[in-house]
């Protein structure tokens, strides 16, 4: 069944942020993760939403999605992750 990572992120360094960017996308693919889309916040609708981005990654199953964000390649960016924004990551399946 698939999972679902779901990031909401408030940026706070720029460029700490960009050089994070840059870097991510490199950790998926070989925990067979793909993501879906990032996005900007555009208006909320009802409550307050946490930051003011969105990215949503799928992975065949939440043991992926673990191993993804366990792994070593992911785990070196944490600080850097860190550094340029308040990011809340959660995990869904369908």
């Amino acid at each position: 069944m698939p999972a679902y990572l779901v990031g909401t992120i408030r940026v706070t360094d720029p460029e700490a942020w960009q050089r994070y960017v840059e870097q991510v996308g490199a950790t998926f693919p070989p925990h067979e993760g793909k993501v879906l889309f990032r996005g900007a916040k555009a208006i909320e609708l009802n409550g307050r939403a946490h930051g003011e981005r969105i990215v949503v990654a799928e992975f065949p199953d939440l043991a992926a999605l673990r191993r993804w964000h366990d792994s070593a390649e992911y785990r070196a960016l944490i600080a850097l992750r860190d550094r340029g924004a308040d990011v809340v990551l959660a995990a869904y399946q369908t």
